[in-house]
């Protein structure tokens, strides 16, 4: 069954940076789009970015655009997040999710904070 295990978040100061991974299995990664939520209690859950599944096309929210990086691994069937330039907005829960699979990862915690 498709499994997709976050990592990478934690504790960040205003302006700092982090990485995130997703590691997934269960499924042919490289024929999937991948993508990246991030949810905030009370709010809807927002699109971060997404990635095709050969990689060449990349899609961000407008909240991160200019901040992020997506990326893939098809040879370690992983997705990466790279967040640059990050403030207490960027305080969320970040899931990575399988396009077309309905698969979900349980999120990682990360926070903006001095």
């Amino acid at each position: 069954q498709v499994q997709l295990v976050e990592s990478g978040g934690g504790l960040v100061q205003p302006g700092g940076s982090l990485r995130l991974s997703c590691a997934a299995s269960g499924f042919v990664f490289s024929n999937y789009a991948m993508r990246w939520f991030r949810q905030v209690p009370g709010k809807e859950r927002e699109l971060v970015a997404r990635i095709s599944a050969d990689g060449t096309t990349t899609y961000y929210g407008d909240a991160v655009e200019g901040r992020c990086t997506i990326s893939g691994d098809n040879s370690k069937n992983e997705m990466d997040l790279q967040m640059d330039k990050m403030g207490p907005d960027d305080t969320a829960v970040y899931i990575c999710s399988v396009l077309g699979l309905g698969g979900w990862g349980q999120g990682t915690q990360v926070t903006v904070s001095l």
